[in-house]
């Protein structure tokens, strides 16, 4: 069904987005940027972490790693990743495609400034074979995220 909410958020809100599908599997950085022919760097992954009891996604690049330290900083506690069966049940999406489209229900969505270094990236759509391409900024617009600064800088 996720695909499917993927699908409603663009056509009610930037129809001129089109979701791509591909008969690869795109479950992990690695295999989406092989799928959909970019560099893993411009794969735009979406991390479901519990802050003390807020659940918030945050879509940084693929190649990315987030920095515990700035993530305490910014959202006054530690992050934890959210379980395996959470995942679903709070976005509407499963492991692998969890985008910050067509969720469930609303929650808070943060871009990291990783996705600025690129005019357009590749998030999924909901489901381990599709995703969208799209300009960072635009992403952040369609889904009204707030722009921060957690990950590690790459050395």
């Amino acid at each position: 069904m996720s695909l499917e909410s993927v699908r409603a958020f663009f056509a009610a809100n930037a129809p001129d987005i089109t979701v791509i599908e591909s008969p690869m599997s795109s479950a992990t950085v690695a295999l989406a940027a092989e799928a959909y022919g970019v560099e893993p760097a411009r794969i735009a992954k979406t991390l479901s972490l519990r802050i003390g009891e807020q659940v918030i996604l945050i879509v940084a690049s693929g190649t990315s790693r987030m920095d515990n330290k700035k993530v305490k900083a910014r959202f006054g506690g530690k992050p934890k990743m959210l379980g395996f069966d959470e995942v679903a049940d709070i976005t509407g999406h499963e492991v692998g495609g969890v985008c910050p489209f067509g969720l469930k229900a609303p929650l808070p969505v943060y871009c990291d400034v990783s996705l600025k270094a690129f005019d357009e990236v590749v998030p999924a759509a909901g489901s381990i074979h599709s995703a969208v391409r799209i300009a960072p900024s635009r992403m952040a617009e369609l889904v009204t995220a707030e722009w921060v600064d957690v990950c590690q800088v790459p050395e």
